[in-house]
């Protein structure tokens, strides 16, 4: 690895955050209302990258807003028709049981307001709601400069004929059930409609786990810290279908390695989301570890993720 790895992993993620505000910046001073991107695997911290980012912004001035790509989930009746027959079991998170356009039109909106801070609305969906399967609740709206959309799927490009292609590797997707094989096709098409939205994005940044099987675990670990605060929980069966959704929908190693190289920071986490590495997505694709992401790939792409 770089020999930064040796730097301190806050000073790395220090640089993280101001490469992604300088962008920013740049483009507030330019007329613009820019919208960055965030992606990471569940339990990454993306929350608390997102607070600090805020933190951060509002040091120099700027506000931003910060949305999930989750805050758009489609009303009750409408993801349960459209996560109808899924191997998951689950009513959200695989591709599909959103609605990207609710967010692409409150990005279009608030770009169309005159020069100067203007009042963005977005949308909010409350997990807590349906005895914790989750609904839409009222929509948030302020001032913003800028926006930070934070998501698993941020970014993800539909692999078109390039899917089939893996699917014909004898071991491209070790660990799937054949039910989740067969859906693949299905979550591929899914993500089209979200497309208007990843090329609003001015800016992306990447988090990147060090073993893909470190999502399931931080999961589970921020559970049990939302378990003993008090706070509302899902049982271990929910959960564990709702993280292999995640994972098993858009297996990161196909999904996320195209994005790898095209994001314009990553940063490395390890077992404590400590960040090990921080460079451009181009310098990323340079490292031992990404290269070894691309020869799991051909062997076992979520078995160890999904757990």
């Amino acid at each position: 690895m770089h020999q930064d790895v040796q730097q301190p992993s806050e000073r790395r993620r220090e640089r993280f955050i101001a490469a992604l505000l300088d962008r920013c910046t740049a483009l507030v001073a330019a007329g613009q209302r820019p919208v960055l991107g965030l992606n990471g695997p569940v339990g990454a911290g993306k929350s608390t990258l997102s607070r600090l980012l805020r933190q951060r912004a509002q040091d120099r001035g700027l506000a931003l807003a910060i949305a999930s790509i989750d805050d758009a989930y489609l009303p009750w009746q409408q993801r349960l028709e459209a996560m109808a027959a899924n191997p998951f079991g689950v009513n959200r998170v695989p591709p599909g049981s959103h609605d990207p356009g609710l967010l692409a039109s409150a990005i279009a909106a608030w770009r169309a307001e005159p020069a100067g801070l203007a009042s963005l609305q977005l949308p909010r969906f409350d997990k807590t709601l349906r005895q914790g399967l989750g609904d839409r609740c009222d929509p948030w709206h302020g001032p913003a400069d800028a926006l930070l959309l934070e998501g698993w799927l941020v970014g993800y490009r539909p692999l078109g004929p390039g899917l089939a292609e893996a699917l014909a590797i004898g071991d491209a997707l070790a660990g799937l059930s054949p039910e989740e094989r067969r859906a693949l096709p299905r979550w591929d098409q899914a993500l089209q409609p979200y497309q208007p939205l990843w090329d609003a994005l001015d800016g992306l940044g990447l988090l990147w786990p060090c073993r893909w099987e470190l999502p399931r675990r931080w999961r589970f670990q921020a559970e049990a810290r939302q378990r003993r605060a008090g706070g509302g929980w899902m049982q271990p069966k929910a959960l564990e279908a709702l993280i292999r959704a995640s994972l098993a929908s858009l297996p990161p190693l196909l999904y996320g390695r195209a994005l790898l190289g095209q994001a314009d920071r990553v940063m490395l986490l390890d077992g404590r989301r400590r960040c090990l590495w921080e460079g451009s997505g181009a310098e990323a694709m340079g490292q031992r570890w990404a290269q070894m992401g691309a020869r799991a790939q051909a062997s076992s792409p979520s078995s160890s993720a999904t757990g």
